[in-house]
């Protein structure tokens, strides 16, 4: 995640544990959208290629009842703005907070609005399909969230706190994905969590480097 030493159009971009990479903002999309285009390839492989289970249900009996739309889509803009309420309150009010949004800020560089959303939008499908959809069934709500809070991991200082919010986050869309028993409330949280703050970041820090 380091960019301190790159120019604007050299920063690396890693939304919600998508790949560093350096180049243009618009190659950076490319190459999220390929990532997690693969990413979801995989979970819906394993779930569904190699178990026979639907992607999106929990369950078999969940599958057999179906899917809330506007309930489920509810209960995740709930969730979704609980997050991000925690979230800026958290950058705000503390060092470490503020410390690690202007690190995000600073590796995302002067991604456009529209990018960011449609970044948004792939990595909440992709890692809902994947942590949910495929690895909580076989492993369980608590070994899941905690998989998902690594693969955020940087090892840097100001990132840290990022892997125990992933964390944190897991164990709620987890949860979504238990309690509704379908896929549509935990994308639902992901993408508008990722949707306001990716914008919000680069509105704020985007460019600027962590000791700035």
């Amino acid at each position: 995640m380091s960019n301190e030493e790159l120019g604007p159009e050299e920063r690396g971009l890693r939304p919600a544990g998508g790949p560093v990479q350096g180049g243009s903002p618009g190659q950076l999309v490319r190459m999220g959208l390929f990532f997690y285009g693969a990413m979801a390839a995989v979970a819906l492989i394993w779930r569904t290629g190699i178990y026979g289970e639907p992607i999106l249900y929990a369950s078999p009996q969940a599958a057999a009842a179906g899917v809330a739309i506007w309930s489920d889509v509810l209960v995740g803009l709930l969730a979704g703005g609980l997050v991000i309420a925690v979230s800026h309150q958290v950058s705000a009010r503390t060092e470490w907070g503020e410390q690690l949004a202007r690190a995000l800020g600073s590796a995302l560089g002067f991604l456009r609005v529209p990018d960011a959303v449609l970044l948004a939008l792939a990595s909440g499908i992709a890692e809902e399909m994947l942590f949910r959809g495929a690895l909580q069934p076989r492993v369980g709500w608590l070994v899941a969230s905690v998989v998902f809070g690594l693969v955020h991991f940087v090892p840097r200082r100001e990132f840290l706190p990022w892997t125990a919010f992933a964390v944190l986050a897991g164990l709620l869309f987890g949860g979504l994905f238990a309690l509704t028993g379908n896929l549509v409330a935990p994308v639902t949280a992901h993408f508008v969590v990722n949707a306001v703050n990716l914008p919000v970041l680069v509105r704020r820090y985007g460019g600027a480097t962590p000791e700035a």
